[in-house]
């Protein structure tokens, strides 16, 4: 079966979801990974179709709580001609006996954020790698709890964030490390997206509209919103943080070294909540979360680095990268590039001829695989990236050591903000280590 076919006829297009399923017929002759899936909802979902449309692996186990979750999942492996998996569910430990499988390599976890410190730790206890979605966890503590289980078994993490492998971070990557924009200063990028319709259920294609959230509705309106009532900081950090750290080579010759956060008055959510539904009594709950939180960091090596979460208020969808050196910059919010001495004084070039002069390889060499795969192709390049790591038995492009520093900043901007926009030490998870590490994102041909 074919991406085309496989999403022309898939339940998953059906049911009006937005992510589409992506993947792609690729493999090296001989080499398959055995996988269990924890969580297989919309996000999970779109990793199974990821897996499904791959020669090179074997769905195993999957695991989820939910029957239209698992009943989805069934109905698209069978479609595509897959054995069918074994199934676990009936309460928020059935993936333990997933994960006392012996024939299971790696575990993808797509669960809410507040169990996969768990969860993760768990699966590399019972001998299996990790590819989990952000964030890796709620604490410091829990951060270096997935840090030490990993050095302790042999086990690899990696954090599947996918806006890495976007096209044009990736061209201005390679902009970078070809010294187009000179020395490199500043960055910033976030998470800027209205998500108001996901947080309250009233999306029109997935969630079939209403304000509610919490076990009454569907998806990540189930547990999503709740941290936006519990909890002030930057709630979804590594979309921006990501990218820059393989523009500033952080944990490679690089670190961050402090942060702290700062939080506007929460207005957004209880204000669409009034417009969709006056006098909903979710209009009146006290949104902890502000509207606009910012965070700034400092690098060893001078650099600087502000990240923004900003997904309550009406706005078009933007991550706001900038990325500034001595002779230039990238700005993504107007998509334009300027380059002294070869731009106009004062003036910005269209930002696509300078991403299609610097493509990255990667991209024009696996362009055709990652067609029409899920979020413009990122999703089939993480995902891949993490599955040819298990097969070559390398370390994943986006390591244990990078995943824990692009998540850890959602506690520590919350303890910054807690503590009235303290400063906060960045925690050093390689433990100097970073000193002498070497960046290989995306310089392996073989798709890592």
């Amino acid at each position: 079966m074919n991406r085309k076919d496989f999403i022309k006829t898939g339940a998953f297009a059906a049911a009006g979801f937005t992510i589409l399923p992506s993947g792609t017929l690729f493999a090296k002759p001989g080499a398959k990974v055995r996988l269990g899936f924890i969580g297989v909802g919309a996000r999970g979902m779109s990793h199974i179709s990821e897996a499904i449309l791959r020669d090179d692996t074997e769905i195993i186990a999957i695991c989820d709580i939910q029957e239209r979750s698992l009943n989805i999942c069934r109905t698209e492996i069978a479609k595509a001609g897959r054995p069918k998996a074994k199934e676990y569910t009936g309460g928020l430990d059935a993936y333990k006996r997933l994960l006392d499988h012996k024939d299971i390599d790696a575990i993808i976890i797509a669960t809410p954020w507040q169990y996969h410190h768990i969860q993760a730790v768990d699966s590399m206890l019972s001998g299996k790698h990790v590819g989990c979605e952000v964030i890796a966890g709620l604490s410091v503590k829990e951060h270096w709890d997935i840090v030490n289980t990993s050095e302790k078994t042999g086990m690899h993490y990696s954090t599947l964030e996918n806006v890495c492998y976007r096209r044009d971070v990736m061209a201005v990557l390679n902009m970078v490390r070809q010294g187009v924009f000179g020395e490199m200063l500043h960055a910033e990028g976030g998470y800027q997206h209205d998500l108001r319709n996901v947080l309250f259920n009233n999306g029109k294609q997935i969630y079939g509209g209403g304000v509610e959230f919490g076990p009454n509705a569907l998806s990540e309106a189930q547990w999503r919103t709740q941290f936006n009532i519990d909890q002030d900081g930057d709630l979804y950090p590594t979309h921006g943080a990501g990218p820059v750290m393989q523009y500033f080579d952080i944990n490679r010759g690089n670190r961050f070294t402090n942060l702290v956060s700062f939080s506007s008055k929460a207005r957004g959510l209880a204000a669409y909540v009034e417009k969709e539904s006056p006098g909903h009594p979710n209009a009146k709950i006290n949104y902890k979360n502000g509207d606009i939180t910012q965070t700034m960091m400092n690098c060893a090596n001078g650099e600087t680095v502000m990240l923004t979460h900003d997904t309550h208020l009406p706005r078009p969808y933007s991550l706001g990268f900038r990325v500034q050196g001595t002779k230039g910059l990238w700005m993504d919010v107007n998509k334009s590039i300027h380059v002294q001495g070869v731009s106009k004084a004062h003036a910005w070039d269209e930002a696509k001829t300078w991403v299609e002069k610097y493509d990255h390889p990667l991209w024009k060499k696996y362009e055709k695989e990652a067609l029409g795969a899920g979020h413009g192709g990122m999703d089939w390049f993480v995902f891949n990236g993490f599955i040819e790591a298990i097969k070559q038995k390398k370390t994943p492009p986006i390591d244990v050591y990078d995943s824990v520093t692009m998540s850890v900043i959602l506690p520590l901007s919350t303890k910054s903000l807690e503590e009235g926009n303290k400063p906060q030490e960045f925690p050093d998870f390689t433990r100097g280590k970073w000193k002498s590490r070497k960046n290989v994102f995306a310089l392996d041909d073989s798709g890592l």
